[in-house]
Order: structure tokens, then sequence, then C-alpha cells
């Protein structure tokens, strides 16, 4: 009997024990899941982001061009105004011109008039003489009469042909602010299409960057920007190198801390001699090596991964960079997963290699030297082995010649990617 109940015993602890097992071999495969699950759906917003990103930039460059159709049309229509204002101009001197030739006809005729004063010549002139006298002022009179209802007329059609003008202005004018109206409306649509785009993306990075964090909780990293920027803040002071040198490498290194590696030390194929370093590390951080996330073996050349963390750091590495660390954090074990000790590693390795000394052919150095050690020269210079200057770096696509000069148009241009 007690043998039996011996045999029932061990039987419990052995299906307790293959439970267990099973149980952290479903959380294990159900994390892995959950991970791969949200970063598809991290790569997906990614492009919801980008493409909608490409779609507010199309519409601000719409939005540029509609409003310098509607500068032109409003300096069009300013412009077509004074010519009007010209014309009538024009139009109310003609008409003071005709108002004064009437006036000095009608004067005219009234100082030849005779009237009242008839009697009074008859009575000292000779009636021959007198009829004489008015007849050729008679003459005189018509003929003035003439040329100046001439000059009416000719003052009366200029004013007709002004009159056309203006009105062939005031219909462009009309035409012009249409089409004003017409970009106005178009304008304030874009605006709004502007408006809605950036809500959106506002959106979607508040989903990536729930996303993030559940990712980073999951994979025991920190991959939030806000993180990020203090950490290197933290590192630069600590360090004495340029905050936005240091924001440049992370891009160029780990995408902002967020790439750091999704293989285990199997599937990096790394050394047996980086395996015992990366073993002690875990072992020393209580974590268990074959679940911790390392980088993969490269694919555009022959080599191997194993590259821990933010800073990239192989495990031989960083266990000779430990010590130092430690004394720029204040944390006695050092974590290659931690983002404050990750960037402080990365800080200190480029300070070393003559980042501190801030100036642009320094800093190249130092990051191609994190690079390639002692092989830094072609990632520096490429194919121009005489540069020994990095101020003229041209930053726009193929125009970067080697890594030197790509570290330090992020350098230049980090605003864009944090």
């Amino acid at each position: 009997m007690k043998n039996i109940i011996k045999k029932i015993i061990i039987l419990i602890f052995i299906v307790a024990f293959v439970a267990v097992d099973f149980k952290g071999a479903f959380y294990v495969t159900f994390a892995a899941d959950d991970a791969s699950d949200i970063k598809k759906d991290m790569d997906k917003i990614q492009n919801q982001i980008d493409a909608k990103q490409k779609e507010l930039e199309a519409k601000e460059l719409e939005n540029k061009q509609v409003g310098a159709t509607i500068s032109t049309t409003s300096g069009l229509i300013k412009k077509t105004q004074e010519e009007i204002n010209r014309k009538e101009t024009e139009i109310e001197n003609l008409n003071r011109a005709i108002e004064l030739d009437k006036k000095i006809l009608k004067n005219y005729i009234q100082e030849m008039s005779f009237g009242d004063q008839m009697d009074e010549l008859l009575n000292f002139i000779a009636i021959g003489n007198l009829l004489n006298e008015f007849s050729g002022n008679f003459d005189r009179m018509v003929s003035i009469k003439e040329k100046t209802l001439g000059l009416i007329a000719d003052i009366n059609e200029k004013k007709e042909d002004l009159g056309e003008v203006k009105e062939q202005l005031d219909e462009k004018k009309e035409d012009h602010e249409k089409l004003l109206a017409v970009k106005q409306m178009e304008q304030e649509e874009i605006k709004e299409d502007i408006q809605d785009a950036k809500t959106t993306l506002s959106q979607l990075n508040g989903k990536l960057d729930k996303l993030r964090s559940r990712y980073s909780e999951i994979l025991g990293i920190s991959v939030d920007t806000k993180d990020v920027l203090e950490a290197a803040k933290f590192a630069a002071k600590a360090t004495g190198i340029d905050r936005s040198f240091l924001l440049g490498v992370l891009i160029q290194e780990s995408n902002k801390g967020q790439s750091t590696g999704s293989c285990d030390y199997k599937q990096s194929r790394m050394t047996d001699k980086q395996l015992v370093a990366f073993k002690d590390i875990c072992s020393d951080l209580k974590y268990d090596y074959k679940k911790k996330k390392v980088s993969c073996p490269p694919k555009s050349y022959k080599g191997t991964g194993g590259a821990m963390g933010v800073p990239q750091f192989m495990p031989t590495t960083w266990q000779g960079w430990k010590s130092r660390i430690a004394s720029a954090t204040g944390h006695s074990t050092p974590n290659p997963w931690s983002l404050v000790d990750g960037v402080t590693a990365m800080a200190l390795k480029l300070s070393t290699d003559g980042a501190s000394k801030k100036t642009r052919f320094a800093e190249a150095k130092s990051y191609c030297v994190y690079l390639a050690g002692g092989n830094w020269g072609g990632y520096c210079f490429g194919s121009d082995k005489y540069k020994k200057s990095y101020e003229d770096v041209n930053c726009w696509g193929s125009s970067i010649k080697n890594y030197g000069e790509k570290v330090l148009c992020l350098k230049d241009n980090y605003e864009k990617y944090y």
C-alpha cells in the first residue's frame, strides 16, 4: 500500500513538473508569437505612416503651388484695377474737355449775338456796313461752331473707345476674381486635407508608440523616443561628446534603439569565444542566455551576429568596457539591453576614438573606428583616400560617399528622425 501511495506521489510530481515545463514552453511560444504579431502590426502601421507622410508632403506642395497662383492672380487683379482706374480718369478728363468746349462755344455764340443792342447800333452805323460785318461774323461763328462740334465728336469717339477698353478690363478683372475665388476655395480644401493628414499621422504614431511599448515589454528593450533622447542627453554629458552626433549614430546603428537584434545565440552563429562571454553576461544579469536576443548574421557579407542591445557591442567587447560603463552610469552590473547603459557604452567608445574633440573629421573617424576598428579608413574615405575635411558634406541621397559622411548627415538632420 505504501509503495502504491509513493508511486502516486511521484507520478503527481512528474505530471506537475511536465505541466510547469509545458506552461513555460507555451509562455515562451506565445511571447514569441506575440512579439512577431506586434512587429507585423508595427511594420504595417509604419507603412501607413510613410504613405500618409508622402500624401501630406504632396498636399503641402500642392498648397504651396495654389498659394503661388492665388498670389499671382491677386497681383493681376490689382494691376487690372489700377488700369481700370486710369481709364476712368481719362474718361473723366474727356468729359471735362467736352463740357469745356461746349461752354466755349456757348460763350462765343452769346458774344456774337446782337440781342437788345441792335436798335442802338442802327443809330450810329449804316445798315449796309452793319449787315456786311454781321455776315462776316456769322460766317466765322459757323466755322468755329463746326470745328468745335467736330472736336466734341472726336472726344466722344475717344470716350467710347475708352469705355470699350474699360469694359474689357472689367471683364478681365471679373475673370481673375472668379479664378481667385476658385483657388481660394481649393486652398481651403487642401488645408483641410493637410490637417486631416496631420491628425491621422498623430493617431498612427500614437498606435505605433503603444505597440512599441508592448514590443519593448516582451523583448526587454526600450524603443520609446523620449527615453532615447534622455539616454543620449545623459551619455553625452557623461562622456563629453556632442548629443546630436550620438543621436545620429543611434539612428545608423540600431534605428533609434528599435533594431537591437532578433536572433538567439544559435541563430547568430557567434563564435565559441563570444558565446562564453555572452553566457557570463547573461548569468551576471540573471538572464536565460537561450532567450536573449542578439543581432543576426549579416546577409550582405560573410560574418557572424551576436551584437547586443542598443550599442551593438559584441560580448567580448562589452566585457572589456564593463567597468568604465559602471563608473559612468553608477550601475554595478551594466546591462547591454538597458538603454542608459547601452547608449553610455556607445558614447564612451566614440569619445575614446576621438568624438570628444567635436570636429567633423574626428566625429566621422570615431564612428568609422566604431564600425571597423583598425580598418576604419575605407569606411571613412571610400575611394577618396586623402579626404581630411568633412565640412562640405553633401547629404542628398547617392551623393553620400561613405559611412563617415552618412553619420554626419544623420547628425545634421537627426530632428527628422526623433
